[in-house]
């Protein structure tokens, strides 16, 4: 998979050197590319922002940084890639969102900042791939940076030979539906906290039963929300 990265910032990223995907990169599965979105601009001061038409407080991205660069970077893509804008005023992020972008083989993230970027862009982007506004939830951050570092991490582990053990990726928050059920490693007993008996059973049937009622009893508990009739009076 191919991820292009826009942003003022971009040593932001330098964290996709290290861990998991430092290593998806250099083994070839993950080709990142960061752009810095200065490059496409011609003067000495390197501006791209400017005050907003009508009035209002901050600055607005202007549009002829974004168009050159969206333009250089997409000028070879085939197939057409998916350009993501993160944005309070998208779509929500879900695990679901991210299995649906891990099938996809480019991906480009456009990092807006100040109070956002001139409408125009999107309208281009359309252009050139398609394009999706994309929030991390209902809170405001500076820039997208940050939403854009937890979305590719989130695509990017699920890209086959990213993450050592593939079972792992099954277990997980989200991907049933559930929340993720505890775990334990040694000592058996710790501080007075013992570990469930059944885990230390042997027993896999039991394991997997507990597992299952645990996962239920968490998202009961913390996200409701995502029980449906699937699991309505699963115990």
């Amino acid at each position: 998979m191919r991820i292009d990265v826009v942003s003022i910032f971009p040593s932001f990223f330098d964290v996709l050197e290290v861990s998991l995907l430092g290593r998806a990169r250099g083994r070839g599965l993950l080709d990142v590319r960061v752009h810095d979105l200065r490059e496409w601009t011609y003067d000495r001061h390197r501006t791209v922002d400017d005050t907003p038409y009508g009035g209002g407080a901050g600055m607005v991205m202007k549009p002829e940084p974004w168009g050159e660069a969206l333009d250089a970077i997409t000028a070879d893509a085939a197939p057409l890639p998916v350009i993501i804008f993160p944005s309070p005023a998208g779509e929500v992020f879900t695990q679901a969102t991210a299995r649906e972008l891990a099938q996809r083989e480019h991906l480009v993230f456009g990092c807006g900042r100040y109070e956002g970027i001139d409408e125009r862009v999107f309208t281009h982007a359309a252009q050139l791939g398609e394009v999706r506004l994309i929030s991390l939830g209902d809170y405001v951050l500076n820039g997208g940076e940050v939403a854009a570092m937890a979305m590719i991490e989130a695509v990017g582990r699920l890209i086959p030979g990213v993450v050592g053990n593939p079972e792992s990726l099954v277990e997980e928050s989200h991907e049933e539906g559930l929340l993720e059920y505890p775990s334990y490693t040694k000592p058996a007993a710790w501080r007075g906290l013992e570990v469930p008996p059944v885990l230390l059973s042997g027993n896999h049937g039991a394991i997997a039963s507990w597992r299952l009622e645990q996962q239920l009893e968490r998202t009961r508990a913390r996200r409701p929300d995502l029980l449906g009739s699937d699991h309505d009076g699963a115990s």
